[in-house]
């Protein structure tokens, strides 16, 4: 009996797509169909772009950002932007730079779409020569993104979102992963809204492991419980949770999911299903080598999880800081660094059978 359904679910996994699967309990099959896999551009007035984030906007259309420029930390790099409609991706268009005055300019970093309850949608980025000097910014804009409000600094002690998109709770709060990132700690925070992003408070996340953690992404699981997996230093991914929205968060573990201190993104589904992109292998003598897999994984409660699609499996190349959202049309959406050169979409459908 055990043999015949080992069998029956790798029978399963090969009709899915050829599916690499990790010895965890899993309940169900899942199956994935790639829609479309896409470069966002081909040509661009940028040498390097890098750190990519995604957001629907109104019919359907979805909009990425990242940041690019000469190379990273070249004061010439800016914020760009494109959007997907039924024609394809539209050329890449300048949205935020780091000048601060004509003789004065700063990198920019790591931008965040979030699309808030009110009808706004955020553009939150960094500007700054390194991460342990940068400082938060926002734009916004109320007309899906056409026009947008001129640069804000954010408040002092607040950088927005470090990498990865804001949740919104059921009771209207705004939680914001973020970080510090400094050449002597790292060290993971959240920031919280409760009035639609016009002003926000810190809650710290416990660091009395030892562990080096920045960049979270957030996924809602069963019970209220909201779930904070981290980039580390401990050659895999590390978590923590909070059971009372977001108020305070259990003291750090390391999960058995490898991952060589690289930036990962997740989406909890509206089925419930967790979706995690992520770098697979823990780092190495060249942290680089860590960058050249990334994979698609799925959980159905936070704890045990199953690869499900090799988005790239590489001897060399860079793919890099994914960014992950779901549409209101089901279909999951994925942007990241593409080799440094450009930014790769890809669209698929997750569906789970049990």
């Amino acid at each position: 009996m055990r043999r015949l359904v080992r069998n029956l679910m790798i029978a399963l996994t090969i009709l899915a797509g050829g599916f690499n699967t990790v010895a965890q309990p899993f309940p169900a099959s899942v199956r994935v169909k790639v829609i479309t896999k896409e470069l966002i551009f081909i040509k661009a007035p940028f040498r390097q772009c890098h750190a990519s984030s995604l957001a629907e906007l109104s019919g359907g259309r979805i909009m990425a950002v990242w940041f690019g420029g000469t190379y990273e930390r070249n004061p010439d790099v800016c914020i760009w932007g494109s959007i997907k409609d039924g024609k394809g991706w539209s050329t890449p268009f300048l949205l935020a730079n780091g000048i601060v005055r004509d003789s004065l300019r700063y990198p920019c970093w790591n931008p965040v779409l979030f699309n808030s309850r009110n009808g706004v949608l955020f553009l939150f980025y960094k500007v700054g020569p390194s991460p342990d000097t940068w400082w938060g910014m926002v734009k916004k804009s109320s007309d899906d993104g056409k026009t947008w409000t001129g640069p804000e600094r954010l408040p002092a002690g607040i950088l927005g979102p470090i990498k990865d998109k804001p949740i919104t709770l059921p009771s209207g709060r705004i939680i914001s992963p973020s970080s510090i990132e400094t050449a002597s700690r790292w060290k993971a925070h959240m920031e919280i809204s409760d009035d639609n992003g016009n002003t926000w408070k810190i809650v710290p996340i416990d660091t009395s492991t030892g562990y080096k953690l920045i960049q979270p992404t957030l996924l809602t699981l069963q019970h209220d419980t909201i779930l904070a997996l981290m980039r580390s230093n401990q050659n895999c991914i590390v978590q923590s949770r909070s059971a009372d929205q977001g108020n305070s968060w259990s003291i750090p573990q390391k999960t058995s999911i490898l991952n060589p201190n690289s930036g990962i993104d997740a989406v909890t589904l509206r089925n419930g299903l967790q979706v995690l992109v992520y770098n697979p292998a823990p780092a190495g003598k060249d942290w680089f080598n860590g960058r050249s897999k990334l994979y698609v994984a799925v959980s159905e409660d936070g704890n045990h999880w199953q690869d499900v699609y090799k988005l790239e499996d590489n001897a060399t190349g860079e793919y890099s800081y994914p960014a992950v959202i779901q549409a209101h049309s089901g279909l999951v959406h994925i942007t990241y660094t593409y080799n440094r050169t450009s930014i790769r979409h890809v669209v698929m459908k997750i569906r789970i059978h049990r």
